[in-house]
């Protein structure tokens, strides 16, 4: 029998294992295509556009550097990737998750830590970073959950917790190809400031 097909090829030609995902395999560019077409809330927001991974993205590590006032590049570059995977498994909503247990969980850290090696961060991040980013994380949940998501204000506070004082955000869901070009943005300019910015690669559509 011919055994399933585990990889995805994608636009930069790259073939990705998703079973063994390797650092070499993993291009930014991609990652900014694919978290540009992946909806937050599985699309269920008001608006002409989905509100984007990718824009949820780079609104998160503006956050976290909001919370932590003079974070260094390399943790803004870890903020800005948080959500890196959902270019190839999607934007699984928290409950969802939850269902499928531990070894959605274990795939999910496996690629995250082959895409921080491969943006010059260690596999794993320390834990008072990735604490940092969750605070984050649930801000942005929080904004989004209230102005587009049709969440009330109360139950938001109660999912999410209260957003961090002296940040306001007014939720404007961008075309995917604007968000694509903001994230490959936000990551050549983190990039260059943690040390690390190897060159971009067009895409190969042979």
């Amino acid at each position: 029998m011919i055994e399933p097909r585990a990889w995805q090829r994608m636009l930069s030609g790259r073939r990705l294992d998703l079973l063994d995902p390797s650092p070499l395999d993993i291009e930014i560019e991609d990652i900014a295509h694919g978290l540009a077409r992946v909806a937050r809330w599985n699309g269920q927001t008001i608006g002409d556009h989905a509100f984007s991974v990718a824009q949820h993205s780079f609104v998160v590590e503006e956050i976290a550097a909001h919370v932590r006032p003079g974070l260094a590049p390399r943790w803004r570059l870890a903020a800005l990737l948080h959500d890196a995977p959902e270019y190839v498994i999607g934007d699984m909503i928290s409950p969802f998750k939850a269902a499928l247990g531990l070894d959605y969980r274990l795939f999910e850290e496996r690629l995250e830590a082959a895409i921080h090696l491969r943006f010059g961060l260690p596999a794993r991040i320390p834990a008072e970073i990735k604490a940092l980013i969750k605070t984050a994380d649930r801000a942005c949940a929080f904004f989004e959950a209230t102005q587009i998501a049709g969440f009330g204000h109360e139950e938001s506070l109660e999912l999410f917790g209260r957003p961090p004082a002296g940040y306001a955000l007014k939720i404007e869901p961008m075309a995917a190809t604007v968000a694509e070009a903001r994230y490959l943005e936000r990551y050549q300019l983190l990039a260059e400031a943690a040390g690390y910015a190897p060159a971009a690669q067009a895409f190969n559509t042979e």
